[in-house]
């Protein structure tokens, strides 16, 4: 565990990370190019073009979660970036965003029809929780406050406890680590917290938190947990450090020319997974919510395009079906719905 310190403030304030009063990143991580202005940001986002949600629900799978066991890891994948992690009865929670929204305003950012398969009332009793970091698309309070009598231990990055006070926090069960550092959560599951090139921010104040991915090693499996990130040479410090991985979740969508720095390309997608010597590659951070301009479905297309073509093994399950890491992934072109081709799919 992270060495003890007198208050989470202490912690903070002597991060590494931590400089001239907010977190920063490795490598310098403009918000934007310097010939992109934050009024075409902002007039881009209210002029987003219709294929930005698909043209009718997204289909699912439906499982009882209570009742799931399995000897190898299975992730069930709920769209965007919020999936379950189920090992031997041990489950863990990434990033739950289940009240249809991705935003404090409700009518905004709303999530696509069908992508809302699941509830917090679906979900198992949860061991461990993860939060990656404290942006609304992965920290929902009107969530976390439903999934707060089930949920035993969290662990986030450090200083985003303070956004889970009110909502989530029990009895002290809250573990928050700054990059490089390690927990070990239970007898055979060890959780670290790696670097990720991004930023936080829940209104107009930035970087008062720390933005992780986070390595997992549990029973004997290593999987890698991306959170949000743009590329950089972090993902090889951590491939060389903590690979091979059997499974790498990396962010795969939302991307956009006017913020290139804290969001991949799917392409980079796939290079950031070499980079990490995954061994498989699952693309999230997609088909529930449009946060960016580019087609709801671009970024799979591209991804598994360009998987094929580096020799990458990708799945590419429907929401809701199960990936069994060593046994089974589903790796169907679902995404290629039409409302001619919807019945098949």
């Amino acid at each position: 565990m992270p060495q003890k310190l007198a208050s989470i403030k202490d912690r903070i304030r002597l991060s590494p990370q931590f400089k001239q009063g907010a977190f920063q990143n490795f490598s310098p991580t403009p918000m934007k190019p310097d010939d992109v202005t934050y009024y075409q940001m902002l007039r881009e986002t209210f002029q987003r073009p219709a294929d930005v949600r698909p043209p009718m629900p997204l289909p699912s799978v439906k499982n009882n979660l209570k009742t799931l066991y399995s000897e190898k890891p299975v992730i069930v994948w709920f769209g965007h970036s919020s999936y379950l992690v189920h090992v031997k009865g041990f489950n863990i929670l990434v990033d739950p965003v289940f009240s249809g929204s991705a935003s404090p305003m409700s009518f905004m950012i709303k999530a696509f029809p069908g992508a809302d398969a699941y509830t917090p009332a679906d979900m198992p009793e949860i061991d461990l929780m993860i939060i990656t970091h404290n942006h609304y698309d992965h920290l929902d309070k009107k969530t976390l406050a439903q999934l707060k009598p089930h949920t035993k231990m969290i662990y986030t990055a450090l200083g985003v406890g303070r956004d889970l006070q009110s909502c989530l926090v029990k009895d002290n069960n809250i573990h928050e680590l700054d990059w490089w550092e390690s927990g070990e959560v239970a007898p055979g599951v060890m959780l670290t917290s790696t670097p990720a090139r991004h930023f936080s921010g829940r209104g107009l104040k930035r970087g008062g938190s720390l933005w992780s991915s986070f390595v997992l090693q549990i029973y004997g499996y290593q999987l890698f947990i991306g959170g949000d990130s743009g590329y950089d040479s972090h993902f090889k410090a951590i491939g060389d450090k903590y690979g091979p991985f059997d499974l790498v979740i990396l962010e795969c969508g939302q991307y956009n020319d006017n913020w290139p720095f804290i969001h991949m390309k799917p392409e980079e997608t796939v290079q950031a997974a070499i980079d990490l010597k995954g061994k498989v590659l699952l693309p999230v951070h997609w088909a529930k919510f449009a946060l960016a301009n580019h087609p709801w479905n671009e970024s799979a297309k591209r991804v598994t395009a360009s998987a094929a073509a580096r020799g990458m093994k990708i799945t590419t399950p429907k929401i809701g079906q199960p990936v069994v890491v060593g046994e089974s992934y589903p790796d169907e072109p679902w995404f290629l719905l039409t409302p001619q081709n919807s019945a098949s799919l």
